[in-house]
């Protein structure tokens, strides 16, 4: 399913592994995040209540698809026959250090929030980028 050099379902399907990667982590890192991110469970219950997280979760699914549609992308752009596993590893790895971690580090620090929350959301959007390069390049274009 590749139109002009993209792998649409592999898009989706990284997509789809890099939302559920996401709701893992947070799941697992949910005490230490809220602690970080000065929130409360009677906070966060209150705005599901209100519809807030339903929105949440369709735009990180959205994100989480162009997401994977850009690396998807970046990865193309190496060349015919180069999009692999390898290469999507090593393009998400850059991704991560070019973009993610250093922007994450500049808002975190002016937010004064820097540790506990920096490296739990650092980790997150390291695992996303891995999963969806691991997978565009399994599927090749």
């Amino acid at each position: 399913m590749a139109f002009a050099g993209l792998n649409y379902l592999a898009i989706f399907i990284a997509g789809i592994a890099s939302f559920m990667f996401g709701g893992a982590w947070y799941g697992l890192l949910s005490k230490p995040w809220m602690n970080a991110a000065g929130l409360d469970e009677e906070t966060l219950k209150a705005s599901s209540r209100r519809g807030g997280t339903t929105w949440l979760m369709i735009v990180t699914f959205l994100g989480q698809l162009l997401m994977s549609w850009v690396l998807a992308g970046l990865i193309g752009h190496l060349g015919p026959d180069q999009v692999t596993v390898r290469n999507g590893i090593i393009s998400a790895l850059f991704v991560w250090a070019g973009f993610v971690l250093t922007t994450t580090a500049v808002n975190h620090g002016f937010q004064r929030r820097l540790g506990t929350l920096t490296l739990i959301d650092l980790g997150h959007w390291l695992g996303v980028l891995l999963i969806q390069g691991a997978i565009i390049g399994a599927f090749g274009t």
